[in-house]
């Protein structure tokens, strides 16, 4: 507000931090629209009438949308030191999903160590988004992962324990497609692998460390799973058929990638599966369920950078409408890191 003296001279008030317009929105609506569109997964359209009703704020489709790029482009510090934490872990865990970006398949590529996620998304799915992340160049712990082959092109990583979910959901689809009431070394597998991950949940503490192991249940596992693998190598060598083949190659990998595997029976800090990272991600299926695709590679990039953001600071125990405002004031919340990140989810 201003007003002219009778000598001419107008005085003027000085605005709130951050106001650099005559009629704006504030950083709690920008933080509200932020919250309901990526937090809760609102459509755009949704997410302006929520605001009508709730706060009688008649905020545009437009309006929305700058508002949290805004938000998304305040959130470099953030990321940044949320790249760092987890390429400094002693565990991390990776995955990658398939991702609609205007009409063509991109793929959200998640990298996460205990409190730390950073979700990013690219149109490879490949060595060369991996590398845009910017984690596992410099990554020197033990990568979880699902045994896709570009995670092994790393030199980094000083180990590597598989995921062991996906192993028996491959096994169940070679059991499914044997004959009823037949032995199948699938089976024996499965069995197995639950047998020793049974063995180890009742040896670890809750610090995380494994005391007193039962030795000879783990070496029957151990032994059972190994025979039930080589007895699969064996029944599938002739590789008739497509199916037959990719049998074979389970089995294969199996055995060749055994230490990866059950690395989970030797390393306390290594899950017997990858669901960390595959909790990370599932949040972008859950966007795409509720609002359809991104339609531009800018707004996918938005979508991710406000995931990692509200994903990190959700395991920090801080609000996602609180972290949303603050970055729309201009002072995003940003993690710190005082000491190496353990890796255990």
């Amino acid at each position: 507000m201003s007003r002219r003296c009778s000598c001419g001279t107008v005085t003027a008030g000085t605005g709130p931090a951050g106001v650099t317009a005559p009629v704006q929105y504030g950083s709690r609506i920008g933080g509200a629209c932020a919250y309901l569109w990526h937090g809760q997964f609102l459509s755009r359209d949704r997410n302006c009438q929520a605001m009508a009703e709730l706060f009688g704020v008649a905020v545009s489709p437009g309006a929305v949308a700058a508002m949290v790029t805004r938000i998304a482009s305040a959130l470099g510090r953030p990321l940044e030191a949320i790249r760092a934490a987890v390429a400094a872990a002693d565990v991390a865990h990776f995955d990658e999903t398939g991702f609609r970006v205007a009409g063509k398949l991109a793929w959200v590529h998640s990298a996460s160590a205990g409190k730390y996620a950073l979700i990013t998304v690219h149109a490879r799915r490949g060595r060369e988004a991996m590398d845009a992340a910017g984690v596992l160049p410099s990554f020197a712990g033990i990568a979880v992962h699902d045994a896709w082959a570009p995670y092994d092109t790393y030199s980094g990583p000083a180990g590597h324990g598989l995921c062991n979910a996906h192993a028996l959901r491959e096994l169940q689809a070679v059991i499914d497609s044997a004959p009823q009431g037949q032995w199948c070394w699938a089976a024996q597998a499965a069995d197995a692998l639950r047998d020793m991950k049974r063995a180890v949940d009742a040896a670890l503490t809750r610090d995380g460390t494994l005391t007193s192991v039962d030795a000879a249940c783990l070496k029957a596992a151990r032994h059972k799973y190994r025979s039930a693998v080589l007895i699969g190598e064996r029944q599938t060598g002739a590789r008739a058929g497509p199916l037959m083949r990719k049998h074979h190659a389970l089995a294969r990998r199996l055995r060749q990638r055994q230490d990866d595997y059950l690395r989970f029976t030797t390393d306390p800090r290594v899950p017997f599966d990858n669901n960390a990272a595959e909790r990370e991600i599932r949040m972008s299926k859950l966007r795409i369920k509720v609002s359809g695709c991104m339609r531009s590679i800018t707004g996918a990039q938005s979508f991710c950078a406000i995931r990692s953001y509200l994903s990190t600071a959700a395991k920090h125990r801080i609000g996602g409408l609180d972290a949303l405002t603050r970055a729309a004031g201009g002072t995003p919340w940003v993690p710190e890191m005082t000491r190496r990140v353990p890796g255990a989810a």
